[in-house]
């Protein structure tokens, strides 16, 4: 790989099918990508409040990692419909913390990944579409 953010849809859906592919010629466990929030964050208020952590998504071996609050899930459920090759698969509930791992069965290629991991980022996380994702781990 040779870039590692992106900022645009059409940008980030690239970045992601790159990290996906060069995740396989590696044969790495996973790669993550990472929404920069913080930096939105900056951009709409300037105050010292303290940062959530950023959304991310990883993916490895056909399966989709993430973390979700009781309203994101929601909201994944409802893209999951539009993506009928994509099941969750585990949802995991850890009693000291907040919110649910979800692990979600992708068999499909990773130009159809990378649209789900698109819309993922702006529809269950609230990202705008300016945000920059970046690929942290591949």
């Amino acid at each position: 790989m040779t870039r590692f953010s992106a900022d645009t849809p059409t940008e980030r859906r690239k970045l992601v099918v790159d990290a996906i592919t060069a995740h396989r010629e590696r044969t790495s466990a996973f790669c993550t990508l990472q929404a920069d929030v913080e930096s939105e964050a900056r951009e709409e208020d300037d105050s010292e409040e303290e940062m959530e952590l950023p959304p991310w998504i990883q993916f490895g071996d056909r399966t989709l990692n993430l973390d979700c609050t009781d309203e994101e899930l929601e909201r994944l459920k409802d893209l999951l419909r539009e993506f009928p090759a994509f099941k969750i698969e585990q949802l995991e509930s850890p009693k000291d913390a907040d919110g649910t791992n979800v692990h979600i069965n992708a068999k499909a290629d990773a130009n159809r990944i990378a649209q789900f991991v698109e819309r993922a980022f702006r529809e269950v996380y609230g990202c705008s579409e300016s945000v920059t994702v970046w690929a942290v781990e591949v």
